[in-house]
């Protein structure tokens, strides 16, 4: 598929058939798996069309990147071998000297790499309360900054950041200062391209954790970075050959299998994630509910009018804090605990994305590396990523284990 021709389809047409064109060789109209570490050449140095070995070429990872490329709106897709190597990759484009400005709201695992991987090589990351406005993030840029990283929705609160208000930002440093800006770089994960596509927003490089809703069904592990700007492209490119964090391809057939079914499970993850939040939202003993889906009542989300300006749904994340009290008369982050470990449909475990719903307590799970630290979790928090199944079950679920807690 072309990049006119995605450009002239709908989404739900993209995503099927993206990366999913019938074989070259046979006609197949599964994506081969090209399961091959090497490629037979035609001489000393002459690789039949540029195959010399698979960390630097497979054909099944040729597909996904122009899979997600497309799906994002995007010209180039460079596929690693999860979001955490595509995290690398990509601060690997702020030198030694240079610093990152982050949203001060990001996966555990990011900031992790930033703290005790990046800056001891040279490279400061400061975090910055991203959604506050894009005047926070202009008084935050200096001349070292080369990369403005965020989630947008936040992982783990649901905050927003506003993508086109930051890359205006981005591009008038540029405009001040008479040298190239920094690159606004937007983590999508918890969106996916089907509830909305940061590169129509301005941004310079959007990634994902493929892991997640792209591959939907929690059976491989993979990241997925896609950009328009060649020169970006390149150095990822080579990134992705000489770090060698690539995705096998077996890993990403998975991930193409799962995207051709994207659209329809979002819609169903979001309508899902709507109800669960106004359930929530209903309840005497839950304090706070976090949805960018809900615009209305006490637990509204503070900017659900930017939710609807740059996503098409509210997505399928859903985070709320319980009261104190209950049965037990246990604090709030005790029945945090035990309303985790007592659902029967959501099941306790870390990851998001899957067609299966899953519940955790971000604090002690897949924040813990930001403990004791300015970006710390809520230990009351509780992440839901609610899944596929029927709304009423996951409701009673929950209901149930509030109840008991």
């Amino acid at each position: 598929m072309s990049d006119h021709d995605a450009a002239e389809l709908a989404f739900d047409t993209v995503a099927v058939r993206a990366g999913a064109e019938p074989d070259e060789l046979t006609g197949a109209v599964a994506p081969p798996i090209y399961q091959t570490s090497t490629y037979a050449q035609v001489g000393v140095g002459k690789p039949r069309r540029g195959y010399e070995y698979s960390r630097s070429q497979n054909p099944t990872r040729e597909r996904l990147e122009r899979a997600v490329a497309a799906l994002e709106g995007g010209r180039h897709g460079i596929a690693f071998a999860s979001g955490s190597a595509a995290t690398a990759a990509i601060a690997q484009l702020a030198a030694p000297g240079e610093e990152i400005v982050v949203g001060d709201d990001v996966y555990g695992g990011t900031f992790r790499y930033f703290e005790r991987v990046h800056r001891p090589t040279g490279v400061d990351a400061r975090y910055v309360d991203l959604d506050g406005g894009p005047d926070v993030l202009w008084e935050a840029l200096t001349d070292r900054t080369r990369l403005v990283w965020f989630e947008s929705p936040t992982n783990p609160h649901l905050r927003l950041v506003d993508i086109s208000a930051s890359a205006e930002i981005a591009a008038r440093r540029a405009r001040d200062s008479g040298r190239p800006g920094p690159l606004v770089v937007v983590d999508n994960t918890f969106a996916s391209p089907a509830v909305q596509r940061p590169l129509e927003h301005g941004a310079d490089i959007v990634f994902h954790s493929a892991t997640k809703y792209l591959a939907g069904h929690s059976d491989t592990v993979s990241g997925v970075a896609v950009t328009s700007d060649h020169a970006v492209a390149e150095r990822l490119r080579f990134l992705q050959n000489a770090m060698g964090g690539v995705p096998g391809p077996f890993d990403c057939f998975l991930v193409l299998r799962g995207i051709r079914t994207l659209h329809l499970r979002i819609e169903r993850h979001a309508a899902n994630a709507l109800a669960v939040a106004r359930s929530l939202a209903a309840r005497d003993d839950v304090a706070t509910v976090r949805y960018p889906g809900l615009v209305d009542g006490p637990h509204a989300h503070p900017q659900a009018e930017l939710a609807a300006r740059q996503m098409r749904l509210g997505g399928g994340m859903v985070s709320f804090v319980p009261r104190g009290g209950g049965r037990h008369d246990r604090s709030s982050s005790d029945r945090a605990r035990a309303v985790a470990e007592s659902t029967r449909l959501f099941t306790l475990a870390e990851s998001l994305g899957g067609v299966e719903s899953l519940i955790e307590v971000p604090a002690v799970m897949t924040h813990l590396s930001v403990a004791e630290s300015p970006l710390a979790v809520d230990p009351a928090l509780i992440r839901l990523s609610v899944g596929i199944e029927a709304a009423a079950d996951l409701i009673a679920d929950l209901g149930r284990a509030l109840d008991e807690a």
